[in-house]
């Protein structure tokens, strides 16, 4: 039995979506305390497209406030129409937190497996869907994939999407290695030669050469679909050329992020935002830290680039520095969202902007007694300040976010260390550092945004 957990949050549409359509059985969770939502409105009709049966966990029922039979009578409304509203929906009134129900929900999915009679053949060649993926330090591309039919093994030669590969290692769900996946098991799937879209389908073929022609064909169709659009480089300076060429009504951009789903998340967003004069148009999306081919991009089509928990890498910030193209980062994904919706209505009032004040690498890691882990770093930008904010980045992705414990120049603790010269660093709170991470030292500021 595999539990796929799909975000509440408004921006995660597909991926609710597409939760409903790789799985068997929706669990439809509805809390006590707030009833129906417009993203519990959204998951029923998600179930329902895809024809999936659905199971109402009522949770929250240890909250004061807590009303079941307000949320039966609120699903009534959406014909879902559970077993004590004389309907056939399964409900059970479940708490996550002291574990009331989780029995008789498990009994209940067991029961609603039975009558369906799931099946599916596991000697076969492999067919899966991808859950997420995402770009990672060391082992490259990795897709999660949930088998549907077959049995996935160590060297099997497969298509995904737009990427082929050899299964060079499958990892399950408690980060053991595998040697195959049988139907309904999750695993890391290790061998792609490129990150694959989640929702995409896994398919095994026969030879390399086949795997190869597939997604190559794949590619140029895709390819043929993408086009590019120009403008300026910065917000403001869109948004200024928008107010002078009224002909100006896109707002083309291009987004990074550290896994598919976020990616997928701001696209969607994005194609929200606009009205009859302004629209915003994602020239392309993936996932990563920023490269020089996407500065390139950016330049070319005149789009400032969005980093979602991604930064660009050293080239790619000289280039943007010599090109003028500008880069935000940003870490929530409502931030980001704002911040266009604000330039694509020309609203662009105070905001707070982060401003990089230093880099630092580490290299080394000493373990303390009664302190802990260590950070032996070396300055290599500007300067470390132990009252601003750091980040961990590992291979340009962000691993942690959060405030020095320690910094240290020899034995003294100080307040700052300038560029070229070697200092101790200790997180708060965070332990998992590694030589060649960089740190990077931000503050906040404030800042008026105009459009001229």
């Amino acid at each position: 039995m595999t539990f796929l957990d799909t975000p509440g949050h408004a921006a995660f549409t597909s991926m609710r979506s597409r939760g409903a359509q790789v799985t068997d059985i929706v669990i439809l969770v509805v809390a006590a305390d707030d009833a129906v939502m417009p993203q519990t409105i959204e998951a029923i009709h998600h179930a329902n497209a895809a024809g999936v049966p659905m199971i109402v966990a009522i949770n929250k029922i240890d909250r004061e406030g807590a009303d079941a039979n307000r949320v039966r009578t609120d699903l009534l409304q959406h014909e879902v129409i559970v077993e004590k509203m004389s309907g056939d929906v399964l409900d059970v009134e479940v708490s996550a937190i002291n574990g009331t129900g989780l029995d008789t929900l498990l009994e209940n999915i067991a029961l609603q497996s039975d009558l369906l009679e799931l099946k599916a053949n596991p000697d076969r060649a492999a067919s899966g869907a991808v859950i997420e993926a995402q770009l990672d330090v060391g082992r490259g591309p990795v897709a999660t994939v949930l088998v549907q039919n077959g049995t996935l093994r160590k060297g099997d030669i497969f298509v995904v999407g737009e990427q082929w590969g050899k299964v060079r290692a499958l990892v399950n769900d408690k980060g053991q290695r595998v040697d195959e996946a049988g139907p309904s098991v999750p695993v890391e799937v290790l061998g792609l030669n490129g990150t694959p879209e989640a929702g995409d389908v896994l398919n095994v073929v026969e030879t390399e050469a086949q795997a190869r022609e597939i997604a190559l064909y794949r590619e140029n169709a895709a390819k043929e679909k993408r086009a590019m659009a120009g403008a300026a480089t910065s917000l403001e300076q869109l948004m200024a050329n928008a107010k002078q060429n009224e002909n100006m009504t896109e707002m083309p951009i291009l987004v990074k992020a550290d896994v598919q789903g976020s990616a997928e998340a701001i696209v969607q967003a994005m194609e929200k935002i606009g009205n009859d004069e302004v629209r915003v148009r994602v020239l392309h999306s993936g996932v990563g830290a920023i490269t020089e081919s996407d500065i390139g991009l950016a330049e070319a089509s005149g789009a400032p680039v969005f980093g979602f928990n991604v930064r660009a890498n050293a080239s790619a910030r000289n280039t943007a520095n010599q090109k003028g193209v500008e880069i935000r980062y940003y870490s929530v994904i409502y931030d980001l969202v704002d911040d266009v919706k604000a330039a694509a209505s020309g609203l662009l009032s105070a905001e707070i902007r982060e401003k990089f004040i230093g880099y630092a690498t580490i290299k080394e890691v000493f373990k303390v007694s009664g302190v802990g882990k260590i950070a032996g770093c070396l300055v290599t930008e500007g300067v470390a300040r132990r009252s601003a904010g750091v980040r961990l980045l590992r291979d340009d992705v962000v691993i942690h976010e959060g405030t020095l414990k320690t910094l240290k120049r020899f034995k003294d603790e100080v307040g700052e260390v300038q560029s070229g010269q070697e200092c101790g660093m200790a997180f708060e709170k965070y332990e998992d550092i590694r030589e060649n991470d960089v740190i990077e030292i931000f503050e906040r500021e404030e800042i008026e945004r105009t459009l001229s």
